[in-house]
């Protein structure tokens, strides 16, 4: 390749990206500082996808959630899949009004696609979609979902992210040193083309006029971000993310992936309190209870739901995580995806009144 058609190319790619970034810009969330915080009389949450689907689960759960199980389908011939991954829909009651909200598309949207019609979750019946990070796990399946759906569904359709740095390109740890795997990366342009809006909720934002994001989550106390994933703050071809939003940190090469603007979906439950919904929690469980909190002015958590990323903890850390979780005494607590055998193990151990086991297919109700 030529200088001169390597240079063009790069500035062609670069307009291309800056392009991007206005329309993503331009399209702006409502404020969570400027409206009074929702509240909800009821919160559906349907498990599309886990790590993990049980036919036989059914354990005792606490007396504020209804649990209902999907042992079973329509058709004795399909069967519910699992993969490592996190989608959940969500259904929220306030009166005589609904909203449906899908949290993270899974790993495949293959899986993702049956799962949604084995369940009976209408994609013409959303009213928003949510990314809560950068991870294909929680991705994969997005863009598979709006190819299939997209023409059925409300046309001013909006997908909120956590911010700029939720595309950044991300590479897997491998066991081969200075070897980096490629860890997917989401695209703006291929969400884009499909007539959806992008929202980045750095600051906390109202969804859908039920729910609301935390918002970039302060980092603070003992928690810090388990080992997982590199990062690229900065573009890789045509994909990646503006370099400004890594403050500072490297932008040349793969990084220690921080997380910087993951976000959490949370509801204000009628006289309960906090749903709180951590998808896979590495800015830490606790820092982002804290900052739902915050952000609402609500100060009763009813119920931590999510990945809380606990399997790679120490025996240290997962004592001090679960003993800080107690003493904001959750009434519920819903393990999943990312949380770990040890976290159950411990909650077994500590507030075994509080635990409910999640299953792909699982249906849980909280409030009226």
């Amino acid at each position: 390749m030529s200088a001169y058609l390597g240079r063009r190319l790069f500035v062609v790619g670069s307009a291309a990206f800056l392009t991007q970034l206005a329309l993503f810009r331009r399209a702006t969330g409502q404020p969570l500082a400027a409206a009074k915080v929702p509240t909800v009389d009821s919160l559906t949450i349907t498990v599309l996808m886990d790590s993990s689907h049980d036919i036989f689960l059914k354990p005792a759960a606490p007396k504020w959630v209804r649990v209902r199980r999907t042992p079973s389908v329509d058709d004795w011939r399909r069967t519910l899949h699992n993969q490592w991954g996190l989608s959940l829909g969500l259904e929220s009651k306030a009166g005589a009004e609904t909203r449906r909200v899908l949290l993270d598309f899974g790993y495949q949207p293959e899986t993702l696609l049956d799962n949604m019609d084995m369940l009976k979750v209408d994609p013409a019946q959303l009213d928003a979609i949510v990314v809560s990070h950068g991870h294909f796990d929680h991705f994969g399946g997005l863009v598979g979902f709006l190819k299939k759906h997209r023409a059925s569904m409300r046309q001013d359709l909006t997908l909120y992210v956590g911010g700029e740095e939720n595309f950044c390109v991300r590479k897997r740890r491998t066991a081969t040193p200075n070897h980096f795997a490629d860890w997917g990366t989401l695209d703006r342009a291929e969400v884009l083309a499909h007539r959806v809006s992008i929202v980045a909720c750095e600051k906390p934002t109202v969804i859908a006029g039920h729910a609301f994001s935390t918002g970039t989550i302060g980092r603070g106390g003992f928690e810090k971000v388990l080992p997982n994933t590199l990062v690229i703050y900065g573009r890789e071809g045509q994909l990646g993310c503006n370099p400004a939003v890594s403050a500072g940190r490297e932008t040349d090469k793969p990084v220690h992936d921080e997380h910087l603007q993951e976000h959490a979906t949370c509801f204000n439950l009628r006289d309960r309190g906090l749903v709180v919904i951590t998808s896979c929690g590495h800015a830490g469980i606790i820092n982002t209870v804290r900052q739902a909190m915050e952000v609402s002015g609500v100060r009763k958590l009813h119920a931590l739901v999510g990945g809380f990323h606990l399997a790679p903890a120490d025996d240290n850390y997962l004592r001090q995580s679960v003993e800080a979780l107690e003493r904001l005494n959750p009434d519920v607590v819903i393990p999943m995806h990312c949380s770990g055998t040890n976290f159950l193990q411990a909650m077994r151990e500590q507030m075994p009144d509080r635990l409910a086991l999640s299953t792909t297919g699982s249906i849980f109700t909280l409030g009226a």
